[in-house]
């Protein structure tokens, strides 16, 4: 098993995830689920994933709100034994504060990780600046935020690999870095704009690689992750 490795399940059909779930399980150390599957089986369906063998599940929601909804909120997604989640830093310290204060009341081995998104792999400069108004580059808008959301007390961040180094020093060792954006050499990057492969990305200091279309399509799951640069399905 290839415990760095999180597979994201994009898709909307809970027959399909459970399916993939099951072939994938014993090779990758987690599985991401979003919007796709939670609106219409509600919360209900990361314990459907956990029997089909999700170990670990990344509730990828980005939770951005007021900050006694979004303490509900993880909450809630506690209860489920959720091992990691999402929220959006731009929600502010009141807000990222009382997310943490919420998972830190859980019991010691359910408290599920919080890590901060700030800058989605699919924008770019052009559109951070010219649509969005920052007028920080990507890169120093990710490092402000993201230290702004170690200092609030979350476990980690999210970013593309473009941005590892930096954030790291940023941030420290302590902190988680989960990166998306993970394609295979010459892979098309889809919806994507800041992507690389997974050894450039763990080089950098990524602790997590989320994979998403490479691995659910793939009919050889340890061939794809030795394509990846994993030399081994235990590494």
């Amino acid at each position: 098993m290839v415990r760095k490795v999180i597979c994201a399940l994009d898709t909307g059909d809970l027959d399909e995830a459970i399916a993939t779930t099951k072939r994938l399980s014993p090779h990758v150390g987690a599985f991401k689920i979003g919007h796709a599957l939670t609106l219409p089986y509600g919360l209900d369906v990361i314990n459907r994933l956990q029997d089909a063998g999700a170990s670990r599940i990344f509730l990828d929601l980005k939770f951005h709100d007021i900050p006694n909804s979004v303490a509900l909120a993880v909450r809630e997604a506690a209860k489920h034994r959720v091992w990691m989640m999402t929220l959006h830093i731009a929600g502010g310290p009141a807000m990222m504060t009382a997310a943490v204060e919420e998972a830190r009341a859980c019991p010691e081995a359910e408290c599920p990780m919080l890590v901060g998104v700030s800058v989605l792999t699919s924008l770019d400069q052009h559109t951070l600046t010219d649509h969005l108004g920052i007028g920080r580059s990507v890169e120093e808008h990710m490092v402000y935020l993201s230290r702004l959301a170690i200092d609030c007390g979350l476990d980690g961040v999210v970013c593309s690999a473009h941005e590892i180094e930096p954030i790291r020093k940023a941030i420290g060792h302590p902190g988680v870095i989960v990166t998306p954006g993970i394609r295979l050499p010459h892979g098309e990057p889809h919806d994507q704009r800041r992507v690389a492969d997974a050894a450039t990305a763990l080089e950098k200091g990524a602790d997590y690689l989320v994979i998403g279309r490479a691995l659910t399509a793939s009919q050889d799951v340890e061939a794809t992750l030795e394509q990846f640069g994993f030399a081994t399905a235990s590494a």
